[in-house]
């Protein structure tokens, strides 16, 4: 499952750079997930790092895109081969 940032969030921008899939970026209102870069940090870290650093709780499970571990690990061999090439 991609992350998705809610209306809570407050533009804190600590979020953005801690994403290894640039994924994470300034919407019309608040930060916001592209899905297809969002790995949940599966082959990066152990956890998700903007969850990890977000102040107020903002970033949780977008429904609209469920992707088991399995998938999301894919993505990442997909993006990471794609930068090295």
């Amino acid at each position: 499952m991609a992350l998705r940032i809610t209306d809570e969030c407050i533009n804190c921008d600590v979020c953005e750079p801690e994403c290894p899939n640039n994924a994470i970026y300034q919407g019309q209102e608040v930060y916001e997930i592209e899905s297809s870069l969002c790995t949940e940090c599966i082959g990066h870290f152990e956890e998700s790092q903007c969850v990890v650093v977000c102040p107020v709780a903002c970033i949780e499970i977008d429904p609209n895109y469920r992707e088991n571990r399995l998938d999301l690990y894919n993505k990442y061999v997909r993006l990471t081969s794609i930068e090295k090439k």
